[in-house]
């Protein structure tokens, strides 16, 4: 089965998988270097900083990356320059984070004092991160675009491997400043960017302007998608410090727990890549049959991936988090939910892609919606702290996730419809939580 879904990989991905496993790696070292380095505090603080930095880097910039490669990928199979396209997307970047820049300025004082127990050096840290990521997705487009894996997975190596290096230097160092745990978020794809830069340079200059109505059709649902997506696997750990300020321990312990119970989560990005182009190709030529077998192929696997995870998560995930991170509190129980609600968000991710490949860019921005508004009532139920922000990410996941099922049910109860996108029509972006 898996066999068969990965035969679908086009040359090249599994120099991304490689890239994207050494990324997740990095995720888990440099928070257990911080959790044996920093006070309950202070990696509570950083905890709030990671939540936030790609809660908006994924939700604003990873759509900027999949429409700079599908115009890119559509343009080169024409033999037309990517010039226009670069120089749209990288302006369409900038423009976005200005405008969240812009915000956290005017915010700064009540978001240190809020989220960060007043140390303001940590909102500069996360303008700066956030930048980061806006060149490194910007960049990764174009690699992807032209089919250049190798170095697309390079970009991500070096990126985890920076990760790495630097936060193990501040761990023999001694250092126990959250801020510079934070910096690494600024330096590692901001390097990863540089260094993989000769393939994008050369992709600079050549051709026509491309009109921003080419750029922006479809971008605003797959953003408002990819935020909200990001805001339920995410928000957990930033909804601990607004619920309760004066915990201390459980944003940290929550962040260790989540980096765990979703390791699935990193195996689905390499399977991602593949999935979509399939399932778009057997949309476009009205083949049902292949469609619906190659989605419930994908839920398999990402079922099997998710109890998988979750029998792990629940059994070892205490002594882990312990052992690991150094971040005590959380018990069997608590993986168990967190557990639940990575399984219900693989599933969504997936039938995600099964809207996408089907043009339904609005259908799924509203399923994600609906989960959202599940979430947030979740989240206000007169329980733990811990619970309530479990129960969000679980019920908004699950939610989601039937939404996802039903819309899709009543779509392709039908036929395939004629005029379903193209394969070069979608892209087969690499989505994640870092």
């Amino acid at each position: 089965m898996i066999r068969k879904l990965l035969s679908l990989v086009p040359p090249g991905t599994v120099a991304v998988g490689a890239g994207l496993a050494l990324l997740g790696l990095a995720s888990y070292v440099h928070l257990a270097v911080a959790g044996h380095s920093l006070t309950e505090a202070d990696y509570n603080s950083l905890s709030v900083l990671w939540s936030i930095v790609f809660t908006l880097g994924i939700g604003l910039f990873m759509p900027v990356e999949q429409e700079v490669a599908r115009l890119i990928a559509a343009r080169h199979s024409q033999g037309l320059s990517p010039g226009p396209v670069l120089a749209r997307g990288a302006a369409l970047a900038a423009g976005l984070l200005a405008a969240v820049v812009a915000l956290i300025i005017a915010a700064r004082q009540p978001l240190a004092d809020r989220l960060f127990d007043g140390d303001g050096t940590m909102v500069a840290v996360l303008i700066g991160a956030l930048a980061g990521l806006a060149i490194a997705h910007t960049t990764r487009g174009v690699l992807s675009g032209l089919q250049l894996f190798p170095w697309y997975g390079t970009q991500l190596g070096i990126d985890g491997g920076l990760r790495i290096a630097l936060v193990a230097m501040l761990g023999l160092n001694g250092v126990t400043n959250p801020v510079w745990y934070g910096a690494v978020l600024v330096v590692a794809p901001v390097a990863g960017a540089i260094l993989t830069a000769p393939p994008v340079l050369r992709a600079i200059g050549g051709g026509a302007p491309v009109a921003w109505a080419t750029l922006l059709r479809g971008l605003g649902l797959l953003t408002a998608s990819s935020l909200l997506a990001q805001v339920v696997v995410n928000i957990g750990v930033i909804n601990v410090k607004v619920l309760d300020p004066s915990d201390a321990a459980t944003a940290g312990a929550l962040l260790s727990a989540l980096v765990l119970v979703r390791i699935p989560l990193f195996v689905f990005a390499s399977l991602q890549a593949s999935l979509l182009p399939g399932l778009a190709t057997t949309a476009s030529t009205g083949d049902l049959a292949g469609f619906h077998n190659l989605l419930r192929r994908a839920l398999g696997i990402v079922t099997a991936l998710g109890v998988t995870g979750a029998v792990l998560a629940v059994l070892l995930g205490p002594w882990l988090v312990q052992t690991l991170f150094d971040a005590p509190g959380l018990g069997h129980g608590d993986f168990a939910w967190l557990a639940v609600a990575t399984l219900a968000y693989l599933w969504a991710m997936v039938l995600g892609q099964a809207l996408l490949a089907l043009d339904r860019h609005r259908a799924q921005a509203l399923a994600w919606a609906i989960g959202v508004a599940a979430l947030i009532v979740a989240t206000l139920a007169p329980v733990s702290t811990a619970l309530r922000v479990e129960l969000g990410y679980a019920i908004g996941s699950v939610v989601v996730a039937a939404v996802m099922a039903m819309l899709l049910r009543k779509r392709t109860a039908r036929s395939a419809p004629a005029d379903a996108p193209p394969l070069e029509a979608v892209t087969p972006g690499v989505t994640g939580a870092a």
